[in-house]
């Protein structure tokens, strides 16, 4: 319990100190108009306040991500912890703070926006196909997860949870975001508190302590023997580093009313997201005798199986119902705004007015075909390409954020560093994994390292090297 008060003392620690460099290297401007005031239509670009904004924030970014991605991670020890630590402080909370001030200086544009305005056009076009299909996963995988423990609370099928889950996701796409998003998200996110604070308390009040072997920080204890790198920084995404985010950070840029709010509402939420993560992450260190019994249950049931097994023994049955219903509404308002989020990216990119209803229904249909006949596919393979491809977008969004500051002449470290790390980390990957190349992984390092080096390369010579020089001509 000792490691996890000291880990959340890390993030607030990282908040307060790397959040401030963070923001004054980025340089908001407070007397700057923001979309919200310039461009409000009543749908998408409604004026709310801070505290409202970081709660929707923190729901739409804290799907399924911060919980099944740390109960997973959990299985290769407490150095998943680590990872969530100090890749929320370096990389997550930098990527999302970056996501959504750039949309705000875009006008409030989606993602592939901000990253042709940085990176050019091909990234533009690449991002608006690959940031859709990452979105309909998102979506998917945040419909499946809630609809089963539904199904296992309320003994009803989960096909019937299914429909009535898309049937709300389509309400809440296509009515004003001030209507249901931002009426009701923060009631939810008390209960979002109620879950992770009564959690917490449930486990030092039950006794159960870290698995018998000790914290051994940087011991793979995998029972499958499943590599740590890079496989723990993609099972763990939300909740340490998440291209998710970028996605949803513009719909809080087109609310957001001073630019001075971006480190609470983008840094801030990311830390939050954070502090779910290591709860989930603890819970599965310590509710547990050992890794092999943590993974029986996941494989007898998956990630749900352990939320549902923690939350009653820990909390009985009315509060673990509550902390259930919890987990529930997670993913479930995070899967409406991917949703939403993939339909203002398929209107920019049709240049398609959003004000009108019929509109919004004639993408937003067709999107949610799409997602049905996607459900039809394995879990298990969804999930494993909704994380890659959710570090892949990341990294993405990682280089435009460094694109940008090379380009302003200010410090890009700040994002050159993580957007490596997750070059080398997704690009591994794809080359290890079943679901891509299938490359020994004492193949798979060596290229995922190259292309790590050849990208810095490249973001040298077309960024760092020509606006050195060009400002060096202008003094």
């Amino acid at each position: 319990m000792l490691w996890f008060i000291f880990c959340v003392a890390l993030l607030l620690v990282g908040y307060f100190t790397y959040g401030k460099i963070v923001e004054r290297i980025f340089g908001p401007q407070p007397n700057r108009k923001t979309p919200a005031t310039e461009m409000a239509d009543g749908v998408d670009y409604v004026a709310m306040s801070d505290k409202k904004i970081y709660l929707v924030q923190l729901l739409n970014i804290a799907g399924l991500g911060p919980i099944f991605g740390p109960i997973l991670g959990a299985l290769y020890g407490p150095s998943a912890m680590l990872w969530i630590v100090f890749g929320s402080i370096f990389g997550g909370a930098v990527h999302d703070y970056f996501s959504g001030m750039l949309s705000i200086r875009a006008n409030g544009a989606s993602v592939p926006t901000v990253v042709g305005n940085e990176l050019g056009q091909f990234a533009k076009h690449f991002m608006n196909l690959f940031a859709v299909i990452l979105l309909l996963l998102v979506g998917v995988v945040f419909v499946l997860g809630p609809a089963e423990l539904l199904a296992k609370m309320m003994n009803v099928h989960v096909g019937w949870w299914v429909a009535a889950i898309f049937a709300y996701y389509i309400l809440a796409t296509i009515v004003p975001i001030d209507k249901i998003i931002g009426r009701f998200y923060p009631i939810f996110g008390a209960l979002l508190i109620f879950m992770s604070v009564g959690l917490m308390i449930g486990l030092v009040v039950s006794g159960h302590h870290f698995y018998n072997q000790g914290l051994h920080f940087f011991t793979n204890m995998h029972p499958k023997d499943l590599p740590l790198w890079p496989l723990l920084f993609i099972t763990i995404a939300c909740g340490a580093v998440s291209g998710f985010h970028a996605t949803q950070s513009p719909l809080m840029a087109r609310c957001m009313q001073n630019e001075r709010s971006g480190r609470f509402v983008f840094y801030g939420a990311m830390i939050g997201e954070a502090v779910i993560a290591l709860i989930w992450c603890t819970l599965g260190l310590s509710f547990y005798q050992d890794t092999t019994a943590l993974n029986a249950t996941i494989t007898h049931g998956g990630p749900a199986a352990v939320v549902h097994q923690v939350s009653i023994a820990l909390l009985g049955g009315v509060g673990g119902i509550l902390a259930i219903l919890g987990v529930v509404v997670l993913p479930i308002t995070s899967g409406d705004t991917a949703f939403r989020s993939a339909r203002l990216i398929v209107a920019e990119f049709l240049k398609l007015s959003q004000k009108s209803i019929f509109h919004r229904l004639w993408i937003a249909i067709p999107m949610f075909i799409v997602g049905y006949l996607i459900t039809l596919a394995q879990f298990g393979v969804i999930w494993r390409y909704f994380g890659w491809a959710n570090q892949t977008t990341a990294m993405i969004m990682l280089w435009a954020g460094a694109a940008y500051l090379a380009k302003e002449g200010k410090f890009h470290w700040i994002c050159t560093l993580p957007a490596a790390f997750m070059t080398a980390v997704t690009f591994t990957y794809i080359a290890h994994a079943t679901i891509g190349f299938n490359l020994p992984m004492s193949i798979a390092t060596p290229v995922g390292l190259a292309i790590t080096l050849i990208a810095l390369i490249a973001f040298w010579l077309k960024f760092k090297g020509p606006y050195a020089q060009a400002r060096l001509e202008n003094h």
